[in-house]
């Protein structure tokens, strides 16, 4: 029998081959995209490229059409030749196509390049009579019909890969602080904020009288005590994951699943938690800041393509134009955001003397109309409204000390209030202290040490210190940076009460 001699696979060796694959990425690339062939300076260049066609113009010896792949807003025109025959005959918007051929410059005006198409592939036939996305001008509500072919139209693509980008820039801005990145459950045994809208679990065919995990489960509505337990042992943690919530308003601005970036990081004490929001707040704008306006995306392709989208509301096109530049101006302007107590804020408007449809009252939560009021009138961008009573906040945020004046507890928190996406993100200062959330639970009539939540008060009882912490809707943020009015165009594949189509 031949003998067969084995070479040791040495830890060294093995790291050397990862590095020789890195540095040889080239051999393992895929094809350019359209994005990638638009960007580069070459011309004459032979590509190959798969897409779709959003429009095409035939003419008696050669054809026009715009060509997408999803990685840019601006479509590749290719130019297809009589010799090409019977093929092109089968092409119609949005037949899906391999092309071979060469980039030339285009003698047209509306593009600098273009594709002499040699070869052509029908990968996917489209009939045109019956296929759902035209090239005329398509309503919002028409295409929430149409969820799964959606992403073909120019705003919702540009809407996704936003997402992309902006998700990209926000990890890169959290690691450069030095937080770590931390997957947390969707399946959870309690609600975060005692809201009670949360969507409660179980198998399609229980046994009688059973529970899965032994108790009531319940899609998470907030990755936060999670996040907490994770920053006591990690310091400074993140996540951006999807939140469930089991509201039955449709309005613009609710989702039944939604994502959420929260973060969580401990703190050095001080005597003030007012002193302390402040911080947090500085924070926020920094992240937002440096994610969307140090990064270049508040410039780029896609936030130009959704602001020419914009759906068509009573404003003006010089109004939407001024929303634009306040955007561009928030993101980017050494100008700090103003911060007002909620106690300041009652009393803003209360001077207003305007009639609202809910009265103003302090202790009672701020609705949108009046965080709208705020931000667009009162400040003309965000701002950051802080010290909230405590009576309308959840049991987690730390009490104020007393101040003149005010006859209620406060705590160290803050709302972000922007325009015409009214609340942006909310965080607040925690209760270190067990004794004072034992009180602040129970006087919300949570169980203290039950076995929902007594792993929380673990959290202070085994070498708890200070925390902060903060989420941002993140739908929110791409309505805001991207000039998008509803929600429910924020997110790929939405879900609200009564629809839920695939």
């Amino acid at each position: 029998m031949k003998r067969i001699s084995f070479r040791p696979c040495t830890l060294q060796a093995t790291l050397g081959k990862r590095r020789s694959i890195s540095t040889n990425t080239a051999r393992f690339a895929l094809p350019p995209t359209i994005l990638q062939i638009l960007a580069r300076n070459e011309v004459d260049e032979k590509v190959t490229v798969t897409g779709w066609v959003k429009s095409i113009r035939k003419q008696k010896r050669v054809a026009f059409g715009v060509l997408s792949d999803g990685s840019s807003p601006t479509g590749l025109q290719a130019v297809f030749h009589e010799d090409l025959g019977e093929r092109v005959k089968q092409i119609t918007n949005g037949t899906s196509i391999c092309v071979r051929g060469s980039i030339v410059k285009s003698p047209g005006s509306g593009q600098d390049k273009e594709l002499l198409v040699d070869e052509v592939e029908i990968l996917g036939e489209c009939d045109a009579e019956t296929y759902p996305i035209q090239k005329k001008t398509l309503t919002p509500e028409y295409l929430r019909d149409y969820t799964h072919l959606r992403p073909r139209t120019g705003a919702i693509a540009a809407m996704v890969r936003l997402r992309s980008h902006l998700m990209r820039e926000l990890n890169n801005y959290f690691a450069s602080q030095g937080f770590t990145y931390a997957h947390t459950p969707i399946l959870t045994s309690g609600d975060a904020e005692g809201g009670g809208e949360a969507f409660r679990i179980a198998p399609v065919s229980p046994p009688p009288n059973h529970e899965f995990f032994t108790h009531p489960a319940y899609l998470t509505v907030s990755h936060q005590l999670h996040l907490e337990a994770l920053s006591h042992s990690l310091g400074r943690v993140y996540t951006l994951s999807s939140c469930f919530r089991a509201e039955r308003g449709v309005t613009r601005r609710h989702l039944a699943e939604f994502w959420m970036f929260e973060a969580e990081w401990n703190v050095v004490p001080t005597i003030d938690p007012r002193a302390q929001t402040a911080a947090v707040c500085d924070f926020v704008e920094g992240a937002i800041k440096g994610s969307v306006g140090d990064s270049g995306i508040i410039h780029g392709e896609d936030v130009n393509a959704l602001w020419q989208h914009r759906e068509q509301d009573s404003s003006s096109e010089e109004d939407r134009a001024k929303a634009k530049e306040a955007v561009v101006l928030a993101v980017t302007s050494n100008a700090a955001w103003p911060k007002l107590s909620y106690s300041d804020a009652v009393r803003e408007l209360l001077k207003s003397k305007k009639t609202w449809e809910f009265p103003v009252r302090w202790g009672s939560p701020l609705q949108t109309e009046h965080e709208k009021w705020l931000s667009e009138t009162l400040v003309g961008g965000p701002l950051f409204v802080t010290d909230y009573p405590a009576a309308i906040k959840p049991f987690y945020m730390r009490a104020n000390p007393a101040m003149e004046g005010e006859d209620e507890t406060t705590v160290g928190c803050f709302d972000l209030l922007v325009p015409h996406a009214g609340e942006l993100v909310g965080g607040s200062v925690r209760e270190e202290r067990l004794n004072k959330l034992k009180e602040s639970m129970q006087s919300k009539g949570m169980d203290t040490d039950g076995e929902r939540y007594g792993w929380y008060g673990d959290l202070r009882r085994f070498g708890g210190g200070p925390h902060v912490g903060f989420g941002l809707g993140f739908e929110r943020l791409i309505g805001w940076v991207g000039g998008i009015n509803n929600v429910r165009e924020c997110v790929p594949m939405p879900r609200w009460a009564g629809k839920m189509d695939l």
